[in-house]
């Protein structure tokens, strides 16, 4: 079924690409009478396929890269050079600057890199982003079809998924020249047509050129493609390099909007990283507009080396402008990163959001006992954070609606789960990070088992924590969609075993408290008989379903809401086992 509608979408794809060519006609062919639907209908269709191809080669790059982008930020030093040259890297494999700025905040908003330390990833993902201009201006139109056909059939017929994603590669580029073939084809008939001509000679005024690059960019919102629009037109004669330049540094600060408008309903970091992207661009514009003429003269004696046209020079300026713009920049990074910080200062809300370690002290690492101590305190904060995500996570279930979390009362229930769950998972790297430096420098078998299973312990608690994530919250809204209420009995039974998994985590906060080995036997020994109970839980619930109508409505919530209660009652009890086991070494 999967692989008929695959083929259905290419075959749907092939259409609406052949049709608009035999819409179109021969452009040269066409009378000097303009035909201003043919022409319309060939540039909003050219434009289509061009965005359609750029969507679906960015794809096929990042499926090809995998996590490989990840990895590279992850390794990314202080070096402010390094940052520059990583941030070009993970861009043109992406296609996008807006998709690393994505991954960027990801990382600060875990820890692992500073907000400063992004800007020269930034500046370098304005040089990666310029990649794409430089293909276009290739002008390889008249293979396009080619491409799409490598593409097309490298999917449909290769099992391989690393091929497969090639292709989709190849078959977005290929869609991308012939949305610009189409473009062209219908704008062929305009160089004839004076109105079209004189006003196209208007916009040599720099004023007009980058207003329009800004307000097209923003509306289409991708600068790749409103400067494929502007390469497209140079090669017909349609455009100036000046004007050309003018748009170009228009559609610079146009390309700000997308970060602008991703970044209005996200934290503090994300929209540190929008804002320095909008303040690296629009002072650069600023600094050029000034020097335009003598720009264009590089841009001219650049292109002049490559034999290259006017559409080959627009796509050098708009490399050459970042370019130029990132080594003016790149010296100011730290001080950039200041003025941020105090125009979108940390709230003491957005403190306490943020992930962080209290104990693990990394100058104690060579002494395993002191350490694997601190160790054992980080750990009792996951235990807390885990019981704290699980211990309203029934409230919407029985209100049909979602409260504000009864700590963080600015934000919703899930909203919070979701922040604390960031947590645990920040908890666990940084904890099993420690441990693994603890054990490098030499420990005895004593201190290696507690490691272990201290480590394991963090991995569980982690997981817990995914269980609520990924499938406890989902059903909240599945559950308030209904408008029905779980029966009495079947609240009773749910709260029932909500409070044992409670009592559960209690009992192993206890223990990493006051390593209490009395707390983890308790742990595995209620285990064995709530394991049991699940079952009694689930036969009243099917004997319910037999009168109770709300219990047929209900029954498949009802009975994942148990499956999940019963996955966190194990993980609960392997952690137990694993503490018992190593008592017993």
């Amino acid at each position: 079924m999967n692989k008929i509608s695959t083929k259905l979408k290419f075959i749907i794809l092939f259409f609406f690409i052949i049709f608009p060519k035999i819409l179109l006609g021969n452009p040269e062919k066409i009378s000097t009478e303009i035909d201003w639907f043919i022409i319309i209908i060939g540039l909003l269709g050219g434009l289509a396929l061009f965005l359609y191809g750029m969507e679906k080669m960015s794809l096929g790059l990042k499926k090809t890269a995998g996590n490989g982008m990840r990895r590279m930020i992850n390794i990314i030093s202080k070096n402010r050079f390094v940052g520059l040259l990583v941030g070009t890297i993970v861009t043109v494999f992406v296609q996008s600057s807006s998709a690393t700025t994505v991954m960027l905040v990801s990382f600060v908003n875990s820890g692992l890199m500073n907000f400063t330390q992004t800007l020269s990833m930034i500046l370098g993902a304005n040089i990666g982003t310029t990649i794409t201009t430089q293909i276009i201006a290739f002008n390889l139109t008249k293979y396009s079809i080619m491409f799409v056909a490598i593409g097309f059939f490298t999917i449909v017929f290769s099992k391989n998924d690393s091929l497969k994603n090639i292709g989709t590669t190849i078959l977005g580029f290929g869609i991308l020249f012939y949305g610009m073939q189409l473009m062209s084809d219908s704008m062929s008939p305009l160089r004839t047509y004076e109105p079209f001509v004189n006003a196209m000679k208007g916009i040599d005024n720099l004023f007009l050129s980058v207003v329009i690059g800004l307000v097209f960019t923003s509306i289409i919102q991708s600068s790749a493609a409103f400067i494929g629009i502007v390469i497209v037109m140079a090669s017909q004669s349609f455009l100036s390099l000046y004007a050309g330049i003018g748009m170009i540094l228009g559609a610079n600060i146009g390309t700000c909007v997308t970060a602008f408008l991703a970044s209005m309903n996200t934290n503090r970091d994300a929209k540190r990283v929008a804002v320095g992207h909008i303040m690296f661009k629009t002072i650069g514009v600023l600094l050029f507009i000034f020097w335009i003429p003598q720009f264009e003269k590089i841009v001219i004696y650049f292109s002049d080396l490559m034999n290259a046209g006017t559409g080959r020079q627009i796509a050098n300026a708009h490399t050459l402008f970042n370019v130029f713009n990132a080594f003016i920049m790149l010296p100011f990074t730290v001080i950039f990163g200041k003025i941020i910080m105090k125009l979108i200062p940390d709230s003491k809300i957005d403190e306490e959001y943020k992930p962080k370690i209290k104990h693990l002290d990394y100058s104690l690492v060579s002494n395993p006992t002191i350490a694997i101590s601190l160790a054992r305190a980080e750990i009792v904060n996951s235990v807390k954070l885990t019981k704290r995500i699980i211990q309203d996570i029934l409230i919407p279930f029985f209100e049909n609606k979602i409260p504000n979390d009864a700590s963080y009362k600015k934000i919703s229930l899930i909203d919070a789960v979701k922040i604390r769950e960031e947590k645990i998972d920040y908890l666990d790297k940084k904890i099993t990070e420690y441990l693994t430096q603890v054990s490098k420098i030499g420990v005895n078998s004593k201190n290696a088992n507690e490691i272990f299973t201290l480590i394991t312990a963090a991995n569980y608690l982690e997981s817990i924590a995914d269980v609520v994530i990924d499938d406890i919250l989902p059903l909240i809204p599945q559950k308030i969609e209904l408008k029905v209420n779980f029966s009495e009995e079947g609240k009773k039974d749910l709260s029932e075993y909500y409070i044992k998994i409670q009592k559960q985590l209690s009992r192993l906060e206890n223990y990493f408290s006051n390593n209490d080995i009395k707390k983890a036997l308790s742990i595995a020994e209620k285990w064995d008989k709530y394991n049991k109970l699940d079952s009694e839980f689930r036969l009243k619930h099917y004997q319910r379903m037999n009168n109770d109508e709300h219990s047929v409505l209900t029954h498949r919530i009802h009975m994942e809401l148990i499956d999940h209660f019963q996955q966190i009652g194990f993980r609960i009890d392997s952690i137990a086992k694993l503490i018992i086991k190593m008592h017993k070494i």
